[in-house]
Formats: C-alpha cells, structure tokens, sequence
C-alpha cells in the first residue's frame, strides 16, 4: 500500500485562559501526586496499572476489592479489576442517595415543544427502582437482554439504569432506525423484553414509534413489550404489551441493586462499520465505569456546579458514556433535549444555552458546520457567557470549522476539546485536556493511561505521514469482545502484533499530535497517491461560501481515481462556474494541486446518518452505480435525491 499523502498544513497553536489550566481537575491530581508538569503525567501514566489504579480510587466504589487491576493473561481478552464486586448504579445512583447530591438536580430536560422538567438524583433512583421491579415482575433478570427502543426522554436513562441495576444487558437501538434495523438487533441480542415509548416529537412533527416497534417484533422472541406514553398518539396495544405506568404504578420505590463481577456485562451497542452485519460491541460494569468517569472529570473538567450538555443522542456510545453513566457517577447535573438542533428557529441551542447557563457544550462538527451555514447572525442573538468549556465529537473537525466554533461559540476565550474515540473505545482516547495547547483539526495527543501509534503498511512507526491508527496498551474502558463473535472479535480488532486495529487513518505531527483523517477505507488513490477525503473537504470548507463538502472518487483509468465533490453553499451564496473554479483553485492553494478536485457539484444537503455523519459511502454510490441501497436509517433521505438532480443536470449540461 503506498503511504497515505499529508497535504493539509495547518499550524496555528490556541492556548488555555491560566485560570482554567491552575483549576482543572487534571492540575489539581498532579499537586497531590507531586507531578511537576504535563510531561512528567504522561511518562508516568504509561505504567498504566499504577496509573489505572490510582485514577480508580477517586472514581468508584467496589463493593468488594479487585486482585488485580490488570489481567492480561489472555490477550487480547483483557479483563481489569479483576474479582472485584460491582455494579455500576452503585455509583451512578445508590451513594448519593443519603447525600446532599441526592437533592441535586441529575437532568434538566427540555421537550422540543419547550416544556422545561427537571428530576433531581432522587427522583431518578425512585423511578429507576420502580421499573427495575416490573423488570424482575416480568421475570427479568441478570444476564438477560434487554432492548431499548426509546426517544430522548428521561425515561431513556431510566430503562438503561433499571436494567443494569438488575443485572441485565441493555441493547439501545436508536430511535431514528427503522424496523429492521430493531429486528436485526433484537435477533442478534436474543432480547425477550423490549422498552419502547408511544411516539415523540421531531421537527414538530410526532413519529409513532409503537408502530415501527411493533414491525420490529414480528418474528422475533420478545414476549413484552413495555411502552412508556410520551406523545399521546394513537398505538394499538398487543396482548403482549404492557404500559409502564401501569406495570410501576404500585411498584415500590427500592430495589436492591444486583451485586455483579466487575468483568460482567453492561450493555450491548451495535455498531454497522462500513460492511457486513452490524458488530455487537460487549462493555461491563467495572472497567467501563473507571474509563468514562475518569475522562469525563479530566477532560471537560467538570465541576459541582457546572452544568454540562452533551449534545448527542443517548443511542449512540456518545449519549451512553457521557449523558447516562459518566456524569451519574461524578453527580453533575446535564441538559437533555429531545428535538432537533434547529427548531423552530436556527437558534435552537444558543436559546438553551442561555436559558439553562449551561457551563460546558460537547457537540459534533456536523451541528457546528450547520449552523456556520445559517450565518454568525442567529449565534449574536443570545448571551453565552455561562460557557467555559467546549467539545466536539464524531468525526475530524475542520480547522474552519473549529475556528468558528471557538471565536462565535466559545467568543474566543473557550478551550475546544476535540475528542477521538469510538464505540469500540467506551471513552474517549485522544483529545486535549483544558492545560492543553490545541490546534484546530487536531484531536491532540493520547490521553494520560492511553497509547496510540501511527503504522504504515508493513508496521512501522511513521511521524509526518498518513497511516493506520492503532492503540498499542489496553484501556479500561475498551470492549471485551463483539457478542457471541469472539473469533470475529480478535481476528478484526487486533494485528500480528496484537495492536488494536481502529479502522481509522490518521498522522502524528513531530509535536506528537494527533490528526485523525478519516476511516481507512474512505481514502482516494490518486494516480498512485493516497489523500485522505477529510483534508479536501477541510480545504473545502475552509472557503468563506461553504459549509460542508463530502469528497469520494471516482474510478479514471488514468488515475485510478478522480476527485469529485459535492459542496454545500452557505445560506445566501448562489452557485456558478466562477465559484466552482474558484473553489478548486482553492483546494490547490490550501493543499496542492494533486487534490484539486476535477469535479465539483453543487446540492442543498448531504446524506447523513442519525448521527450526523456524512454517508460518503451513498454519496459514492450515487455516484459511480446509481444504486444506493437502502437509506431507510438516513436522517434525510431526500439527500440522495438532491445528489441525483446534481449528477443529471450536469449530465444535460456537458452532454
């Protein structure tokens, strides 16, 4: 394989307000453990058992003692804290109760409508015992499977509690995939029991999920189905379904937590990658619980009374570590939102942010790139000075993109942790931290106790060159197999080396930050180099007139591949040949003339997942056989149909 060309120089270094880095929880740790300086942290957490089990005292409570906080005996099945007793709603919820935490108010939550409702630690420990019993009532119990079919709504969390309070395994399926993307999963997890909600709101219209669940069911092994009525829609109810207010109603408000081994499973979370069956990726209770907690309070340095807004939706990895258990277990209060990011007005999230004083946003460069397109107008409109802390999450950053984060959100004063992980991971594992330099596109270096490294294809370590990402020392939080996959598990997450493979293409700089480039299959061979999509589209957007740019090739039997892509312009702007030659000028001056794209359409919107990524796989697929597949799980399937419009007007242009 030819290397992987860096063609995107960008150098510009941001640094931290003093007071910031003097008060972060980071600084704080280093005084007591007597570490002089930042350098000296990471030399020291790569004795990752001292680190880990130093790190864990200020996070968990075992009910019993680990042996040890490493078993590495058999690689790559790595088990931490091993034989301790624990369960993680230990920590989320059962000690603050009989504390002045449990008086604290766990999530603020806004419905889309505006209906503002708030439940305090205690509220959440009575409604999740409430329901954990109608689970046991159901004959649910440790081990067993559990889906969750749910909006983002406080009675989301409030599933996921129950269930892992009982010791059964949770499988979240996304709100926003369709039937048989749920039926997939329920098969796969062999789930009995399925939690849903009657409907719920978006873009102020209500989706009646009880139908799709109901689709989802059929011929499947669930013999009941709980429903919790949110959006008062008509849904017909089965012999086997079950409201939840009327299975918890008489319920009483304790449940003893199951005491579990820290190495038992937690939850399920299908992960689809970019071919084959969706991966069911297996977390537990023990390890998970360190990893998220700790590098949540490290690296959005969250205090008592901040009041933190992770922007994400609960059925991604995002909303598990860092919505439901990580700020539980630190006993932070969070923002919850159930609409979509824009509605009514482009200035949805600055109102909340306001409205609420929220201290600490994590949102995705999707949200971000969004609303650069709606113009710098609608972010003037309301007050963010609560703000101190920013974060991104998802996918690589554009630097254009992480400089108007910084100057029009954060108003320049705002560190940006831009975070690198993924489902697989649990937490994240590279990313700033608020003493931390940062450059824009950069997710900066490894996190303390983590370690990553950059190969080219024959394995060696390369520094300035694009190449496979790889973690080369276990982590806690990291994934304990692909369930009931285990072969499949080591034979697609580990090399000779026994390196974990994270699909992912990225370069180290001579400072030793990271620039992730994008998934290593989503990497164009031009004329026998190899440019990663993500710095064309960062070129791309880096241009004043557009927002988002998704970059695929096209197969040229001169080339191998021609670069083409397809430009969303910012509001206002009207698209014509200048612009076009501008644009790819542009990407010639930005990165050189090797990425310059030989063609240039311009569409209103991009496929995207649920989860706002941008689908280069139905861009790609548009483009060079007209069959995209199936696009039932897109955000907005009427994408592909503005791609289509593109490709044929250009076709009847130039013939």
């Amino acid at each position: 394989m030819t290397r992987v060309e860096v063609l995107l120089d960008e150098n510009r270094t941001f640094h931290p307000p003093k007071e910031i880095v003097e008060q972060s929880n980071v600084k704080q740790w280093m005084d007591t453990h007597n570490i002089p300086d930042v350098e000296s942290l990471y030399k020291r957490s790569q004795d990752i058992e001292w680190f880990w089990g130093e790190v864990q005292k200020d996070l968990v409570e075992w009910y019993s003692p680990y042996d040890k906080v490493l078993d590495g005996s058999k690689k790559p099945f790595y088990h931490w804290f091993t034989n301790a007793k624990y369960n993680i709603v230990h920590d989320a919820l059962d000690r603050h109760i009989g504390t002045p935490t449990e008086n604290k108010v766990a999530y603020i939550f806004e419905s889309e409508q505006g209906d503002v409702t708030k439940l305090t630690y205690l509220d959440l420990y009575h409604e999740v015992n409430k329901l954990a019993n109608g689970l046991k009532q159901l004959g649910v119990g440790k081990g067993d499977r559990v889906e969750i079919y749910m909006p983002m709504i406080p009675a989301l969390p409030i599933a996921m509690l129950a269930c892992a309070k009982i010791g059964a395994v949770h499988s979240v399926v996304f709100s926003g995939y369709s039937a048989h993307a749920l039926k997939d999963r329920i098969i796969d997890s062999g789930a009995k029991t399925l939690i849903t909600a009657d409907g719920f709101w978006r873009k102020g219209k209500v989706i009646n999920l009880k139908a799709q669940a109901d689709e989802g069911v059929e011929g499947t092994e669930v013999n009941n189905t709980i429903v919790y009525k949110w959006a008062e829609c008509d849904v017909q109810m089965g012999e086997h379904d079950l409201w939840w207010h009327e299975l918890t109603s008489d319920l009483p408000s304790e449940c003893e937590t199951e005491i579990m081994d820290s190495e038992d499973p937690l939850f399920i979370l299908y992960t689809s990658g970019t071919t084959g069956k969706p991966k069911g990726v297996l977390h537990v209770h023990g390890g998970y619980a360190v990893g998220i907690s700790f590098t949540l309070k490290w690296v959005f340095d969250l205090k008592p009374d901040d009041i933190w807004w992770c922007a994400a939706d609960i059925g991604w990895i995002t909303g598990h570590s860092y919505i439901v258990y990580a700020p539980l277990i630190l006993g932070v209060t969070s923002l919850l939102y159930e609409g979509a990011p824009a509605h009514p007005q482009p200035n949805r999230l600055w109102e909340m942010i306001e409205r609420h004083k929220v201290s600490v946003l994590f949102t995705s460069p999707t949200s971000i790139r969004m609303h650069m397109r709606f113009g710098d107008e609608w972010t003037r409109k309301n007050n963010m000075d609560s703000l101190r802390l920013l974060g991104s999450v998802g996918e690589p950053i554009n630097p254009e993109a992480w400089i108007w984060y910084y100057e029009n959100i954060g108003n320049g004063r705002c560190p940006i942790m831009d975070t690198w992980w993924q489902t697989e991971t649990g937490s994240f594992v590279i990313s700033p931290l608020p003493l931390s330099s940062m450059r824009p596109g950069s997710a900066g270096r490894p996190l303390p106790g983590f370690s990553a490294l950059v190969l080219d294809h024959d394995g060696n370590t390369v520094i300035n060159e694009g190449g496979n990402l790889v973690m080369n020392t276990p982590w806690p939080a990291m994934l304990r197999t692909l369930y009931h996959e285990s072969g499949r598990y080591e034979e697609h997450y580990y090399n000779k080396a026994g390196e974990f493979i994270t699909g992912d293409i990225a370069r180290v700089d001579s400072d030793g930050y990271f620039w992730v480039q994008g998934r290593g299959d989503d990497v164009l061979n031009v004329s026998g180099h190899r440019i990663g999509n993500s710095e064309v589209e960062s070129a791309l957007v880096s241009h004043p007139h557009v927002s988002e740019a998704a970059v695929v090739g096209r197969p040229d039997d001169l080339k191998g591949e021609s670069i083409t892509a397809f430009v969303v312009l910012k509001i206002g702007v009207d698209h014509s040949e200048e612009l076009l030659q501008e644009l790819r000028g542009h990407v010639a001056e930005e990165i050189g003339k090797i990425a310059r794209p030989d063609t240039i359409y311009f569409v209103n919107d991009l496929p995207k997942t649920r989860s706002g990524k941008i689908m280069r796989r139905v861009v790609r697929s548009a483009l060079i056989s007209k069959e995209v597949g199936d696009i039932s799980t897109l955000s907005n399937p009427e994408a592909v149909h503005e791609i289509e419009v593109a490709l044929q007007n250009n076709k009847e242009t130039h013939g």
